[in-house]
């Protein structure tokens, strides 16, 4: 019983349903929880980036062969393509079959969606490499690395960074146990703001979408995980603490740190993980290429418009260039709908104003689904590469709590 109550999965839990009551109940006062969650996430964002770069740096450093640098890199980009293209054809089929948009009667008369459309103009990919920080502490970590392992005197170099290391990681277990809060400030937002009743028009999209990011995870990433005799399930258990948090604040980042973290753990070398967990945040976005392509299909069935082959295949072009770009954009995921339905030109971007109200309660599904997705990459590269310490990982799944848990 003790262990119940000191466990962060408990408190998280207790938290979400708190905020969903809350939300339901007094959604005045639930929207003023706003600052919570956002604080939340803020703080843990401070964490990213130094993480990325000492992880890298000393990953890096400690590499015999600096040619395994780009051969992961390499294979991690390649990776990313080809399970990101199954993600956005299962979303493509699946919205196709079910057809969540028949029957919906598009309802958007004064609804403002040009700040959506004005972002999907102005967007380029000049702006997403010079905007997305993480992505420029990657490339200067790995540079960084490389010439530090070249470098003779780096053992004192390396100490240091180490000792820093040990004290970022340090405050950041003493910032998760902020997580409850930060989750109950969010799900409370996100109720009170637009009220479970903002599900029922578009309920059947919303099911669609979540169930076949289900498949998705038991179906494709299964598979992945499979073919080096690993469960699927052991692992989601393992990093449970870390998709409560995800799920209360609809934020695939406020976890990034600790999920980074819990793979060394679990046995992804440094310089795997490293790589692999940035990259992935801007390039294998599974579930957001899922709600992409299923929102792209659900507008187009709720306008009556029957697409051809070619148009078809148009869509999932544009999305396999515009959804890697998601992750630097503000509104990504409207942003990046609207440059595709603009690419198209057969859809009514006004149609986007259908998604507004339950694009929040999708914003869980495609971030628990990137956050997953990101995991079982590293997972499978490490494995790839020879890397991968099942020691290590059967160590970790046999315990019972995680170290930041006990509060």
């Amino acid at each position: 019983m003790k262990k119940i109550f000191t466990n962060l999965t408990t408190w998280v839990l207790l938290a979400i349903l708190a905020g969903v009551l809350l939300g339901h109940f007094a959604p005045a006062k639930a929207v003023q929880m706003e600052p919570l969650g956002k604080y939340f996430i803020s703080v843990v964002k401070l964490f990213i980036n130094p993480l990325i770069f000492l992880t890298i740096t000393l990953g890096i450093s400690g590499m015999g062969d600096l040619k395994k640098v780009g051969t992961v890199g390499g294979k991690a980009l390649i990776y990313f393509e080809i399970v990101t293209t199954f993600a956005l054809l299962i979303g493509i089929v699946v919205a196709h079959f079910i057809q969540p948009g028949a029957g919906v009667t598009p309802q958007t008369e004064g609804v403002d969606v040009s700040k959506f459309t004005q972002g999907a103009a102005q967007f380029s990919w000049w702006n997403f490499l010079k905007e997305n920080s993480t992505l420029q502490v990657l490339l200067v970590s790995i540079v960084l690395g490389m010439m530090l392992s070249r470098y003779g005197g780096k053992e004192r170099i390396v100490r240091w960074l180490n000792f820093i290391s040990k004290y970022v990681f340090k405050a950041l277990h003493w910032v998760m146990r902020l997580a409850p809060i930060g989750a109950f400030g969010g799900m409370a937002f996100t109720i009170g703001k637009y009220g479970l009743q903002t599900l029922l028009p578009l309920g059947k999209l919303m099911l669609t979408v979540y169930s076949t990011m289900a498949v998705f995870i038991f179906g494709v990433l299964y598979l992945i995980l499979r073919y080096y005799r690993i469960s699927i399930l052991r692992y989601l258990n393992f990093i449970k603490e870390e998709l409560l948090i995800v799920l209360g604040t609809s934020s695939s980042e406020a976890a990034l740190p600790a999920l980074m973290e819990k793979l060394e753990v679990m046995g992804c070398p440094k310089p795997v993980v490293g790589l692999v967990i940035p990259a992935g945040y801007s390039f294998n976005l599974d579930g957001t290429t899922i709600y992409l392509s299923m929102a792209t299909i659900f507008l187009a069935q709720v306008y009556h418009i029957d697409l051809s082959l070619g148009q078809m295949l148009t869509i999932i072009g544009v999305l396999m260039v515009t959804s890697k770009g998601a992750a630097g954009v503000t509104g990504s995921g409207f942003v990046v709908l609207a440059s595709t339905l603009s690419a198209v030109q057969v859809i009514p971007l006004e149609g986007l104003a259908l998604l507004l109200g339950v694009d929040r309660f999708m914003s869980e599904a495609r971030a628990i689904t990137n956050f997953i997705g990101n995991g079982v990459a590293t997972i499978f590269l490490a494995n790839l590469e020879g890397e991968f310490d099942r020691g290590k990982m059967e160590e970790a799944f046999s315990k019972e709590v995680y170290e930041y848990e006990e509060l």
